[in-house]
């Protein structure tokens, strides 16, 4: 019999990689000039050090499920001209802070990172590091397709200090790779995975989503079989966000494609538990690391953080997103880049840095940011005054359902509570509660 609560909370929620959320952004309260200013500010505070998220669009191929901002095109003459699009926007953000910067992290994202000529991603990190030093324990990763990775893509990355990188495997089954245009076999990433670990790569993640078109759970079990017995050091079991009216190419395939509610969260506790068996530490939500990977020993620690590329072990009081669309935090700031590759381009040329939007986050979505991110990265928030009535009245649902333990000073999720942490961190979402709109703006929770 299919527990009631998967149709009772399988509905649209946010990931909270941040808050606000970007629907609820502000952005009438925001400009440029405030953006400076909170950079400034958060690279004072945090002796100037800094994370860096540079987004990587292009793609050969279009992946009908994916989310990302992407261009697709198999002109590689596209490259160099964005990477020194790129390399112009971090010489103005430098420019603004007027001084040096120390990296704390470092992520290539996209879009698909490998699908750049090894050269010219070594041209834009020299670049990078030309005008900035890495702290002593600064982290490098790259996301990398498992069709298109090359053994120089890993060693001239590895020669620049990364030291992860990420697969995007999401299925192992034919019939649902054609579905979503994203073949890759067993081999290749087991060459990927061998050629990494002989270079000396010492974290490596596989992105898996359940919920895909297609899916079923015999092939959930035998590409998580596969996927496990290569024994990456992280696994992000991702559920499917299924937003057609963002992502067009979403339609390529129907509703009637997709597993319904029950379907997919049984795909969900399914993959947890052989994952969880083979000896995997349950971060939070939709991560899973081996005990001894840092990102697990932060969860451990208290150390852990959540931001726009999902669950990390470091924090930075400063990320700047460089690149078409990318998003940027001063903690006490958002703005996001403008979306195409055209504008961005223009605007980087004309000495303007490409900003479409921001937000100035205000007392009260600072304290509702910080009940999020205990309750997404410690599974407890500790109460140091009272909630307010309509908090508690939001939360009344989850601790009647067994998911959230409520006392005077303290509140934690509990193992069954973990799997709706997207439903529970919605009862603190202020802005969310007072939309009244009805537009569906964010995937199901389920």
């Amino acid at each position: 019999m299919t527990d009631p609560r998967v149709k009772k909370y399988s509905i649209s929620a946010p990931r909270y990689t941040s808050y606000p959320t970007v629907p609820y952004w502000d952005t009438d309260s925001w400009n440029p000039d405030l953006w400076i200013n909170a950079i400034k500010e958060a690279a004072d505070n945090g002796q100037q050090e800094v994370s860096l998220y540079i987004h990587l669009p292009f793609c050969e191929s279009l992946c009908t499920y994916c989310g990302c901002n992407t261009r697709i095109t198999k002109n590689h003459n596209v490259e160099l001209p964005y990477v020194e699009a790129v390399l112009k926007e971090w010489r103005m953000y430098l420019k603004y802070l007027g001084k040096k910067l120390y990296i704390n992290d470092l992520h290539l994202g996209g879009g698909t990172p490998t699908f750049f000529d090894p050269e010219n991603l070594s041209f834009l990190i020299k670049e990078i590091l030309r005008d900035a030093v890495p702290v002593k324990d600064a982290t490098f990763s790259f996301e990398a397709h498992p069709a298109n990775t090359t053994s120089a893509h890993l060693e001239v990355l590895y020669d620049l200090g990364f030291r992860r990188l990420s697969l995007g495997i999401q299925d192992f089954n034919p019939v649902v790779q054609r579905v979503i245009n994203r073949q890759q076999s067993p081999e290749d990433v087991l060459r990927i995975l061998r050629d990494a670990r002989r270079t000396g790569y010492t974290s490596i993640n596989f992105d898996l989503i359940y919920g895909l078109p297609r899916q079923t759970m015999e092939g959930i079990v035998d590409t998580m079989q596969i996927a496990l017995d290569m024994k990456p050091d992280r696994i992000a079991f991702y559920s499917y966000a299924h937003v057609p009216w963002i992502k067009p190419g979403q339609r390529l395939f129907t509703e009637t494609d997709l597993p319904d509610e029950a379907d997919k969260l049984d795909f969900y506790y399914c993959g947890k538990e052989m994952i969880k068996a083979a000896g995997y530490v349950d971060i939070g939500m939709d991560h899973f690391a081996f005990p001894t990977d840092s990102l697990a020993v932060s969860s451990k620690n208290g150390g852990l953080h959540r931001n726009f590329m999902g669950y990390t072990d470091k924090q930075s009081p400063l990320l700047l997103g460089l690149g078409v669309s990318s998003i940027s935090d001063a903690q006490t700031a958002f703005s996001q880049n403008v979306k195409t590759v055209e504008e961005y381009k223009s605007l980087v040329e004309n000495n303007e840095l490409p900003l479409l939007k921001g937000h100035i986050l205000t007392q009260e979505d600072r304290s509702v940011r910080k009940q999020i991110l205990d309750i997404m990265c410690k599974g407890e928030l500790l109460l140091d005054q009272q909630l307010s009535a309509k908090v508690l009245q939001r939360l009344q649902p989850f601790v009647a359902d067994g998911m959230v333990i409520l006392e005077d000073d303290k509140l934690w999720v509990t193992a069954i509570g973990k799997s709706f942490l997207r439903n529970i961190c919605m009862a603190f979402d202020e802005r969310l509660a007072s939309d009244k709109s009805g537009k569906q703006l964010f995937s199901k929770a389920i």
